[in-house]
């Protein structure tokens, strides 16, 4: 209620007054980033207010406001933005409830509910990678100069190296092992740098996507959120990180049945044939890293803020990786050698 405002919060309220009867206010758990999210209540409707840093000074190029625009007007289901404040660094957006595509998928019964309900999901992703992607000459969005090159994607290999073995755990890994993990980690990394690019989500998650019943509308709606550091990314990039999410543990039958679907989808609505094989393959070298990176994260939120929140996220994370390094053996070394200084 508004009489449970945390200090600070008296601004959100004052500015959502000029234009809204407000009814209530409740402050929201928020996401890993350091933004702010309030429910306001105003008659039958409510609304989220997100806040953030002021951007006056980038008004018209704030990434989250230009990539919700791009992305609504290429058809992608994402939240309405209904008023903007750039002084203040607030932002009135329509109210997607509080069920997520995780707290969804705790309702499903079989395994075919949990694939239809992948499918789509995985229907939206194709739907941005072959719409939202550049179309040729004259988009000239920020996100579409920013790709996931070999330094990026290795940046993110180092930056769980530090953050997560030697910040973290405290181990001392020494120069031959360490070798060992970043001679492996830059083979993958090289390999995915290599691929096509199409525009990526880049944090595409059970936890990033809203599921609405709305009355009116003949099914549920599934709606992308976080979506504001897309950039340009491999077609396998949003795949690994939706199928093999750090939050969800899905069956390796039940990836492989969505890949294909993911593959005979992609190719209906963009016309390119895919070699199924060798995309399976980058998958699943997308699926280390992508893991690997969040591996990173999840300790950085312990080392930098104290949160230790995402910790116990981390067991699952390494475990997608450890399956999928057991199909290769060229990458024997590296599995060996990131889960010895991990579990010993």
């Amino acid at each position: 209620m508004i009489d449970q405002l945390v200090l600070g919060d008296e601004e959100v309220l004052k500015w959502i007054k000029k234009s809204k009867t407000i009814q209530s206010i409740e402050r929201l758990p928020g996401d890993a980033s350091t933004r702010r999210y309030y429910r306001i209540g105003s008659g039958a409707q409510s609304f989220i207010v997100m806040r953030t840093e002021p951007f006056a000074d980038r008004k018209g190029s704030y990434p989250f406001l230009v990539m919700q625009e791009h992305l609504a007007r290429s058809g992608i289901d994402v939240p309405a933005v209904l008023d903007v404040d750039e002084e203040k660094g607030f932002i009135l957006l329509e109210d997607l409830g509080d069920v997520t595509f995780l707290r969804r998928l705790q309702c499903v019964e079989t395994t075919d509910t949990e694939r239809h309900l992948y499918e789509k999901i995985i229907d939206g992703l194709v739907h941005l990678q072959v719409h939202a992607s550049p179309q040729g000459k004259g988009q000239e969005l920020e996100a579409f100069q920013l790709r996931f090159d070999f330094e990026k994607l290795m940046w993110e290999m180092n930056f769980t190296i530090e953050n997560f073995y030697q910040l973290y755990l405290k181990r001392n890994i020494k120069d031959k092992e360490l070798k060992v993990v970043v001679d492996g980690l830059s083979k993958i990394c090289s390999l995915l740098a290599d691929e096509p690019t199409v525009l990526t989500h880049r944090d595409l998650h059970s936890r990033n996507i809203m599921v609405l019943r709305e009355e009116s509308a003949p099914a549920e709606r599934f709606v992308m959120i976080d979506f504001q550091d897309a950039r340009m990314g491999p077609p396998q990039y949003d795949l690994a990180s939706l199928l093999r999410d750090s939050y969800y543990q899905l069956e390796e039958t039940q990836i492989a049945s969505l890949i294909s679907y993911y593959i005979i989808r992609f190719e209906a609505i963009s016309g390119r044939m895919l070699d199924r094989a060798y995309f399976t393959y980058l998958f699943d070298l997308m699926s280390v890293q992508r893991n690997f990176k969040a591996i990173g994260s999840f300790a950085s939120f312990m080392n930098k803020r104290g949160d230790p929140g995402y910790l116990k996220y981390i067991g699952n994370t390494f475990e997608n990786i450890r399956r999928v390094l057991l199909r290769y053996p060229e990458f024997s070394k590296l599995r060996e050698t990131l889960f010895h200084h991990y579990y010993f």
